[in-house]
């Protein structure tokens, strides 16, 4: 075990997500000298500027932070973060970095093509329409997204993350102006069809109880009645997560589905993928390759179920990342 080692904790960034990266970073950095370590903040700025320990004041290049630490700690999320890009700038300073590498990164970033991954895989995702901010025609569109299916419809940003953007539209006034929200966050989206039923959300965390891949037991989402988990219900506390109440093969189709896509999109030391399970058929909503890890994230809690505590997995992302190479 590598005890003691120096991390650069970054968070923050330019994305929508720039306030739950610090919570997430924050957490983390608590989380790290619980577990002996000798955690630093890197905050990343709305601009882009890089400070140490402080979120103002003089500014360093990224790679003279990087050149300090043992390791880099990504608590980032949204774009630039989690997108491919922070792990780019890891990699060219050969400084080891918590998560998924560059490619697993921008893939599972790209819902509009990361969907495509999961079916050449034969999992099962809603059908949906992509559209191009430059290219998008209300009545053309309309009638396409007609075809995949009746109104509700589900309308979200193609690279962002935390329900960003996303918006359920029940008739067409409200699809035109979903559309226009989500174009807000993203040149490209996604309109789906509206899939009711179950939310369930599973990780995967590598070399972890004698497996090269385990997969934590999953957790079933229940929003507040009349909402989904949108932006503020998984962050305001109202939304009620339990250990899935699920045994036997519906367990192991849940579980190979986390796995199948860690596996498919190259993913890294852990990921977590969101699902709606409808019957008997489970759908791949995406694959999260930077779990969130504040005080109310899904991730932590699946890991304590394996009695796993968060100083402990923290400990256990830094090993993977210092024995992984990049």
């Amino acid at each position: 075990m590598n005890q003691n080692l120096k991390i650069g904790v970054v968070m923050g960034g330019p994305s929508s997500e720039h306030d739950i990266s610090l919570l997430t970073g924050t957490n983390v950095v608590e989380g790290l000298r619980d577990a002996g370590h000798e955690p630093t903040p890197v905050f990343v700025a709305e601009n882009g500027n890089w400070f140490l320990a402080q979120k103002k004041g003089v500014a360093y290049d990224p790679v003279d932070v990087c050149g300090r630490f043992d390791v880099m700690f990504n608590a980032m999320h949204g774009e630039y973060g989690e997108d491919g890009r922070l792990q780019q700038v890891f990699e060219s300073c050969c400084v080891p970095y918590t998560g998924s590498g560059v490619a697993a990164s921008a893939l599972a970033m790209n819902k509009i093509i990361s969907r495509e991954i999961f079916k050449n895989a034969g999992l099962y995702v809603a059908r949906a329409v992509a559209i191009r901010k430059d290219t998008y025609n209300p009545a053309w569109h309309s009638k396409e997204i007609h075809l995949i299916s009746a109104p509700p419809w589900v309308v979200k940003p193609a690279s962002r993350g935390s329900s960003v953007g996303v918006t359920i539209a029940y008739n067409f006034p409200e699809l035109e102006q979903a559309i226009e929200h989500a174009f807000s966050y993203d040149k490209n989206i996604l309109v789906e069809e509206f899939i009711k039923g179950r939310e369930i959300t599973c990780g995967v965390l590598e070399n972890f109880n004698g497996e090269r891949h385990h997969v934590l037991h999953p957790i079933e989402i229940i929003p507040p009645e009349g909402r989904f988990f949108d932006y503020t219900a998984k962050y305001d506390g109202s939304t009620k997560e339990i250990p899935a109440p699920f045994f036997g093969e519906m367990l192991r189709l849940i579980k190979t589905t986390a796995l199948t896509a860690h596996r498919v999109l190259g993913c890294r030391q852990y990921s977590r993928t969101d699902m709606i399970m409808k019957g008997t058929k489970l759908y791949v909503l995406e694959t999260n390759t930077l779990p969130g890890l504040t005080k109310e994230s899904l991730f932590p809690k699946a890991a304590s179920w394996a009695k796993l505590e968060f100083p402990q997995l923290l400990d256990h992302l830094v090993q993977l990342a210092v024995s992984s190479p990049n």
